[in-house]
């Protein structure tokens, strides 16, 4: 099941600007999960891996996840998750214009992304880069996590 805009194409991208086109499933990341991230980036904070400490010391009465782990969750927030565009053979990282870490995320906290299209540039070479901008809202949250605008670079399907 696509949580996908309808008609959206790599050669309907412009129809969709300023649009909602994906809002994704709700998921959850576990502690164990937030613990790896942590130990795998070399950044052991207790905060994020160690409910003890945190319940007795963290202003969130629990652990939360690291800004950086949920920013890196975002490919499997858009593609991953349901977001689909029609005609397009890659989609490739491309950077970010802004990011904003809002507000805290629980570990174990259901959370999703909702995915609006803010601008398309079209390259001599054929392909596009779109701008999305992406919300992170936890359930039963007001306000969002965080709201990142990435930038993705698209290539074409080839036309037969």
């Amino acid at each position: 099941m696509s949580n996908t805009a309808p008609n959206l194409t790599f050669d309907t991208l412009e129809e969709h600007i300023g649009r909602e086109i994906a809002l994704t499933p709700w998921v959850r990341v576990r502690q164990e999960d937030a613990s790896a991230f942590g130990h795998l980036t070399l950044d052991p904070d207790p905060m994020h891996i160690d409910p003890e400490w945190a319940r007795a010391e963290s202003p969130y009465g629990g652990t939360v996840l690291a800004g950086l782990h949920l920013l890196s969750l975002l490919p499997h927030l858009s593609r991953g998750s349901g977001l689909e565009i029609g005609g397009v053979q890659l989609a490739m990282n491309y950077g970010f214009d802004r990011i904003r870490f809002v507000a805290p995320v629980p570990v174990g906290a259901d959370f999703r992304n909702r995915i609006r299209l803010d601008r398309v540039e079209r390259r001599p070479d054929g392909k596009a880069t779109i701008l999305t901008h992406n919300q992170f809202e936890v359930r039963d949250v007001e306000g969002p996590a965080l709201v990142a605008d990435w930038v993705n670079l698209l290539w074409p399907e080839p036309k037969a």
